[in-house]
């Protein structure tokens, strides 16, 4: 079980995301799916920040998450929207787990960008990034980081097999 001090902190560091509508039930497929990950925990579904209930009444239940940094979310309104200069950077160590976090989101109504990024279906942008993507970029030797950096330029998903093999490739 959580410890709720650790979720609370969200009210002192951390980001707050604001959702048009149904924020209580609009991350749980993905939460989920991201709580038996490391440094992610299941988000708690509680009752307004009092300051916001005395605001409006439109704003419904607060949902505090744990994505490697806590966060809370509150309902919005359709003035607030997401975008691509905010995401969550999931750093994953295979091919298997990469695909577990992007096929979450694309079967939970997401959609696919460049680069290893994808949106869910609320407008949040996540960047499902391998290890070996990484270290390759990170190469000492420069040309293979380019090699490796060009390879993923013509991706959505990332591929670990393809980004490595351009990483070993000579002479292209």
């Amino acid at each position: 079980m959580q410890d709720p001090r650790e979720l609370r902190a969200v009210r002192l560091n951390g980001p707050i995301l604001l959702f048009k509508q149904a924020v209580g039930s609009g991350h749980r497929a993905v939460f989920d799916i991201m709580s038996n990950s490391k440094g992610c925990a299941r988000f708690v579904i509680g009752s307004n920040v009092r300051s916001y209930r005395a605001r409006s009444a439109s704003f419904g239940p607060t949902v505090e998450s744990r994505v490697g940094v806590p966060c809370l979310g509150l309902n919005g309104g359709p003035a607030f929207k997401h975008s691509a200069a905010f995401s969550f950077q999931i750093v994953t160590d295979n091919q298997v787990e990469t695909d577990r976090y992007w096929n979450a989101i694309l079967d939970n109504g997401g959609a696919e960008s460049a680069c290893g990024w994808c949106k869910d279906r609320w407008g949040l942008s996540w960047q499902i990034t391998p290890r070996a993507l990484l270290d390759a970029t990170t190469d000492p030797d420069r040309a293979a980081a380019k090699r490796a950096f060009e390879a993923m330029m013509k991706m959505k998903k990332i591929d670990i097999a393809a980004i490595e093999a351009a990483r070993r490739a000579r002479g292209l």
